[in-house]
């Protein structure tokens, strides 16, 4: 069992996974969006980790099965079902309760211009954001609380919702698991001993591009809220 012994054990995916396994993974890729504290979670990172792990996940969980390919799709169906549900939760908020969001004071776990960007990107994207958000750290936190603010039509959410959520969890945990592999067994390298480094090159992926977009690109004029 893993034991917390500083706050960079927060930004690092394997801690998670060693202190609180499969069920612990669920939880923070649900809180991501059904509890807004995305920005700050490593979902990415998280994801393709867990893909490296998959096999040891699912034996020390359920047993495994005794193949790769179904213990890894087991992971990463779970991992899209929590997905769903969070956004869900997101959404309703969103649709009850989103526009009073935009005269809350920020705080550490809120920031309104984060609401604000991703208002833009769904406006920008329009329905295929739901899908689109799911790759982008910070976007995808508020993008369904945006849907719901806008009111866009429940059925089409979940379907778009569904579709993104399976995309993003099978595309980054069959990559992990398999790059893991393919690097092992063509370069002998194994990625377990790289993590540090492939957790740097995610989150530069991941980041780089929305830390462009919020902070490097001049902002409109904002209204208090929006209806």
């Amino acid at each position: 069992m893993e034991h917390f012994e500083s706050w960079k054990d927060l930004l690092n995916p394997e801690f998670y996974i060693k202190l609180g396994g499969f069920w612990l993974i669920l939880f923070i890729i649900f809180a991501e969006t059904g509890l807004f504290v995305g920005f700050f979670l490593p979902g990415d990172s998280l994801l393709f980790i867990s893909g490296i792990y998959a096999v040891n996940i699912i034996d020390s969980t359920f047993g495994s099965t005794g193949s790769d390919f179904l213990d890894t799709s087991i992971l990463a169906s779970a991992v899209a079902f929590a997905a769903i549900l969070g956004n869900e939760v997101g959404y309703w908020f969103g649709y009850k309760s989103g526009p009073l969001l935009y005269e809350k004071k920020d705080t550490f776990l809120f920031k309104k211009k984060y609401l604000f960007k991703a208002h833009d990107f769904f406006e920008e994207h329009g329905t295929i954001a739901v899908i689109l958000a799911r790759f982008l750290p910070i976007v995808r936190t508020f993008a369904p609380i945006v849907a719901g603010i806008v009111k866009m039509d429940k059925k089409k959410f979940f379907y778009y919702n569904v579709i993104g959520a399976f995309s993003w969890s099978f595309v980054i945990i069959f990559a992990g698991h398999y790059l893991d592999k393919l690097f092992l067994d063509q370069f002998g390298i194994d990625l377990k001993e790289k993590l540090e480094i492939i957790i740097l090159i995610i989150l530069v992926v991941t980041t780089l591009p929305i830390v462009i977009k919020f902070f490097f690109t001049k902002d409109k004029e904002r209204p208090t809220k929006i209806e």
